[in-house]
């Protein structure tokens, strides 16, 4: 496997963002004990976009998890933006278009500076809490991108921030900080900002939905906001992947569904 740091210019950020990588050898050049038997290597490199939660970078992947060893069983490619706490959406007016740059241009840029695969089968994107929001705003938005998702223990807060005025504040931030990241919150529910309309336009539209995978632990503070998704799911015949089991925000729980759900997505 090989490891890696970009920076280049966003035109979607109207900056210089920086993006990890990990990419796997080629099979060719690879001990034959890693890649014998294994059929991930029968074909050809999948990408994983893979988002970071709220108040990390895209260290937190590095740092905490196993994704270096399961990208390389699993013969993936794995992109690693970084969210600075702006759960993945356009941000209008301030030239901070994360939507754009993650499902776009990032995909576009990776797609060409490293040879990978442009094909909606062999791309997926993934987040954890509010990386885990990203991946579904991410994937329902652009999803001619992206052929599956998965969520672990995402922050679902469009219902709870919804109609929020001055004064208003949570663990989370306060109405400033909700307003500058949502938009219009007496509009957010009827937005692009919200998975949920996603979902909704792109049923109107005869378009595909990605396919699904969600895990969220049965002690999370997120775990009612990721039950209600899972209720507007079923309500809208839209099948997932749907996971709960003792566990908090931490850790411990991604880890435990972060290898099930990479393998999930690669099939």
């Amino acid at each position: 496997m090989s490891f890696g740091s970009i920076e280049t210019y966003s035109e979607a950020m109207r900056r210089v963002m920086q993006i990890r990588f990990i990419l796997p050898d080629d099979k060719r050049f690879m001990p034959s004990a890693e890649t014998e038997k294994n059929p991930n290597y029968d074909r050809p490199v999948k990408t994983l976009l893979l988002l970071n939660g709220y108040t990390h970078d895209n260290l937190e992947w590095l740092l905490n998890t196993r994704i270096f060893e399961l990208a390389n069983a699993c013969n993936l490619a794995v992109i690693l933006p970084s969210g600075e706490n702006g759960f993945y959406l356009n941000h209008e007016g301030i030239n901070e278009h994360f939507a754009d740059f993650v499902g776009d241009e990032l995909m576009q840029y990776v797609h060409k500076t490293f040879g990978l695969s442009a094909k909606r089968e062999d791309n997926f994107v993934g987040g954890l809490s509010m990386g885990g929001f990203g991946a579904l705003h991410t994937g329902l938005a652009y999803p001619d991108h992206f052929s599956r998702i998965m969520a672990l223990s995402s922050a679902l807060i469009v219902h709870e921030i919804a109609g929020a005025k001055p004064g208003f504040v949570n663990a989370g931030g306060d109405y400033p900080y909700y307003r500058r990241i949502f938009g219009d919150l007496d509009q957010v529910l009827t937005s692009r900002n919200n998975p949920e309309q996603l979902i909704l336009d792109l049923q109107k539209e005869g378009k595909a939905i990605p396919e699904l995978y969600l895990a969220c632990g049965t002690e999370d503070f997120l775990l009612e906001n990721n039950r209600q998704f899972k209720n507007f799911l079923d309500e809208h015949r839209v099948t997932a992947e749907y996971r709960e089991s003792p566990g908090v925000h931490d850790y411990v729980f991604w880890n435990r569904y972060l290898e099930p759900g990479i393998r999930w997505m690669v099939g």
